[in-house]
């Protein structure tokens, strides 16, 4: 079996070759990884049996090699070496502090324990400061690693209900860590933030905690590709706080529909549009029953959200028409955090992408770059088409390579 790169003796691979063994090393479908990047299982097959009459683009290299988890693009083209973290998301300056802090043990606890409640306040603070902040990585970055370390300690140091309450805060905490970690080179640091939540979840017997804890695990699973795992984990979080739902406060209630969305993306990322619908319709429901200016911090879940999330499903299901009109409705909703909102517009920025309409995507674009500069630098889906708009139309080229220029790719 011929290995993934040139450099051991042998026959020299082809660029169909090379992806098809890097897919295989990483177990991967050619269903899943078509899917991955928007296109058909037919057209993977070309691009592995290097059928294509021309090969693939850059921005489709770029979105291969992402999804192969590939750090530089020679692995898959045999040429001159280009780190794919040139377009990926870069790693942020307070990444190595927030990994010490999450790496930190608690084997022999150091410091003097907070009050439950001051970490409750500080917590808050920060979620508080997640959404208001245009740069909100570099505002986490400056509070995460002393919060971290403070709830490490006291879910180490507390005991009995205290310590199930300090469990609940932790869980919270780390899926406030994946915010700061999502699209960042340290998918090792991500997925040992995730594993801890649902565990501190579990032992702290909150089903508001759990539901917490499951839905970033889900997001995680289907940003990785695996949409079964994200699928199960979803389903499974549902059902064991289905029996806390009869006395469920607010929280709980809007986290069984960020659950319910999280269905529909997951269905829409798999092409199974009619249950995407029903489960958006599900997560409307909820939505409706809430009060009319609740917006939950750890997903975004309310009412002003469910318009920005149909144009999502319709981007992941393709549906080029439906996607502009619900970007039409949506483009202008009042959503309270800066970097939600920043994301939405990358979302109506892809929906204007499956319309072919690119003074649309680049404008909307800066758009969202002026609403929260670190969330398009970071989003793995705006750098592709900011890449793509650089070798665009003539007449957008000067403006996409500026956004280029702001958001730090090397183009």
């Amino acid at each position: 079996m011929y290995d993934a790169t040139n450099d051991a003796p042998g026959p020299v691979l082809t660029l169909g070759q090379r992806i098809r063994a890097h897919r295989k090393r990483r177990g991967m479908t050619q269903e899943v990884l078509a899917g991955l990047l928007g296109k058909s299982v037919s057209w993977l097959k070309q691009v592995e049996g290097d059928r294509l009459q021309q090969s693939p683009r850059l921005p489709i290299l770029i979105q291969l090699a992402e999804a192969l988890r590939v750090k530089d693009l020679s692995e898959l083209t045999g040429e001159q070496a280009i780190p794919v973290r040139m377009f990926a998301g870069p790693g942020h300056p307070a990444l190595d502090a927030v990994r010490a802090a999450i790496n930190s043990t608690t084997l022999l606890p150091i410091g003097a324990v907070q009050p439950l409640v001051t970490l409750r306040a500080r917590l808050d603070a920060a979620w508080r400061t997640r959404h208001s902040s245009p740069d909100h990585r570099t505002a986490l970055g400056l509070l995460l690693p002393d919060l971290l370390r403070d709830v490490q300690l006291a879910a180490t140091m507390y005991r009995d209900a205290d310590r199930r309450r300090a469990l609940a805060l932790l869980a919270e905490t780390y899926g406030l860590a994946q915010m700061f970690l999502a699209f960042q080179p340290a998918q090792d640091l991500l997925w040992r933030v995730t594993d801890r939540a649902l565990l501190a979840a579990q032992e702290s017997e909150d089903p508001l905690a759990l539901a917490c804890a499951v839905w970033f695990l889900t997001n995680a699973h289907r940003d990785a590709g695996d949409y079964e795992a994200a699928r199960d984990v979803n389903e499974q979080g549902l059902a064991a706080i289905e029996p806390a739902m009869s006395e469920a406060g607010v929280d709980l209630r809007a986290m069984w529909g960020a659950l319910s969305y999280e269905l529909a993306y997951t269905a829409a990322r798999f092409g199974e549009a009619v249950e995407a619908w029903q489960h958006w319709e599900e997560a409307v429901r909820v939505a409706e029953r809430l009060p009319a200016d609740y917006y939950q911090p750890w997903t975004s879940f309310s009412r002003v959200i469910m318009k920005p999330h149909a144009v999502t499903v319709a981007v992941e299901l393709h549906q080029g028409g439906e996607s502009a009109r619900q970007a039409e409705g949506a483009v202008s909703a009042a959503i309270p955090s800066r970097p939600r909102r920043g994301r939405h517009l990358v979302e109506v920025a892809r929906a204007h992408q499956l319309q072919r309409d690119h003074a649309a995507v680049l404008g909307t674009l800066e758009l969202a770059q002026q609403a929260a500069p670190e969330t398009v630098r970071y989003n793995g889906y705006a750098r592709r088409m900011v890449v793509e708009l650089v070798d665009g139309p003539a007449g957008l080229r000067p403006q996409a390579r500026s956004l280029a220029d702001r958001i730090g790719l090397l183009v």
